[in-house]
């Protein structure tokens, strides 16, 4: 596989592991309440430790993918046609 398809998969995986993992570890009670804002967002959301262990889920994740594809075990192009 190109590097460019490589990086796309790389990049679903990691949406895909960040939006999983966006709702672990949020406190939802505010001690400030500010106007217009929404009650049910959390005072500090930690997204740089999600970041961070997002990033390193995905890259074992596609790391084993990777694997599984040069070895034969997992080959996309016969799973879309």
């Amino acid at each position: 596989m190109s590097i460019t398809g490589l990086a796309i998969i790389y990049i679903i995986i990691w949406w895909i592991v960040f939006f999983a993992i966006l709702p672990i570890d949020v406190e939802r009670k505010k001690i400030i309440r500010i106007d217009g804002e929404d009650p049910g967002s959390p005072e500090n959301p930690k997204i740089l430790k999600k970041f961070i262990y997002c990033t390193g889920i995905t890259t074992v994740l596609f790391f084993i993918i990777f694997l599984l594809m040069k070895f034969e075990y997992l080959n996309l192009r016969n799973i879309i046609i």
